[in-house]
């Protein structure tokens, strides 16, 4: 069996937790095909799960959203959601708000760039084999705006996001072909 890769934000500088929760995915639980990727051999939904939080400290002033496969057989995980400058009084996405549309997403808020190339959730699509893990997090953030375009690439703003969080918090359901 291989063997998992460690979670990213575990090498990341402690920052107090966020509560995340959701009414369509769970943490250790398997995704259901809705939040499947739509491509690649896979025949899923491609919908964002619905997600709330709570907890967030004094000085919030936005957050973002990301989900992030670290098993990916990449050497660097593989980026299946970016979504940032997310309004600080915003405290829940409903399903599907990972839509290139931007239907229910608040005023404001940017999709970036995923692995995919693409400006909207990716849903999962792993090789056969292992499960992979699907973190699926909030980020409190100290400022209002990252300052950075939806097609900056999603490493430089996980950076951007890791140098501004003041929280985290993550679910991380799995799936497997």
């Amino acid at each position: 069996m291989a063997k998992q890769a460690p979670i990213p934000y575990d090498h990341l500088p402690e920052v107090p937790r966020l509560t995340v929760e959701s009414d369509d995915v769970a943490d250790g639980q398997r995704l259901s095909d809705d939040h499947v990727f739509n491509d690649w051999g896979m025949t899923g939904g491609n919908i964002s799960p619905h997600l709330r939080w709570s907890g967030a400290p004094e000085g919030t002033k936005s957050y973002a959203v990301t989900c992030f496969d670290p098993d990916a057989p990449t050497g660097s995980g593989f980026w299946h959601w970016v979504l940032f400058d997310i309004p600080a009084d915003v405290t829940e996405l409903p399903r599907g708000a990972g839509s290139g549309d931007k239907k229910g997403l608040p005023e404001g808020a940017v999709h970036g760039r995923t692995d995919y190339g693409s400006r909207e959730y990716g849903g999962a699509a792993p090789p056969p084999g292992t499960p992979h893990r699907y973190l699926f997090a909030v980020h409190a953030l100290k400022v209002d705006k990252l300052g950075l375009e939806g097609d900056t690439p999603p490493a430089v703003v996980g950076f951007n996001i890791t140098a501004n969080t003041l929280a985290r918090g993550y679910i991380a359901p799995v799936y497997e072909t």
